[in-house]
């Protein structure tokens, strides 16, 4: 798994975004070709205190909106779901992150992206 927004931080920094209202998320973009439906998670995003997880999610919003309708059944009802997730901010992943930090393998001081 991917986090984007990380890069070269360390691990009191990232506990120190979230302390200031950061937060860990996921979008969904869904793509179809008539009867087959993919719906996938796009990278983790921290999005910071400041930042707005709807603009963020647009690029995989726009994605669901082009490509997402076009398989029967699937592709309606897993368009709409991964609207949902995207324009309500994002699937919040923070705890299950944050505890992932706090394991001892993850003592290293840079977070480097997988």
């Amino acid at each position: 798994m991917k986090i984007q927004g990380v890069e070269g931080m360390t691990v009191e920094q990232v506990h120190f975004e979230v302390q200031r209202g950061a937060r860990f998320v996921f979008f969904q973009y869904c793509i179809s070709a008539l009867v087959m439906t993919f719906r996938r998670p796009s990278d983790v995003y921290l999005i910071r205190a400041e930042e707005n997880a709807v603009v963020k999610g647009l690029p995989f919003t726009f994605l669901t909106l082009l490509l997402g309708w076009w398989g029967i059944p699937w592709g309606p009802i897993y368009s709409v779901q991964s609207l949902i997730t995207n324009l309500g901010g994002g699937k919040n992943v923070t705890a299950e992150i944050m505890a992932s930090f706090s394991s001892p393998a993850s003592s290293a001081p840079p977070i480097n992206p997988v």
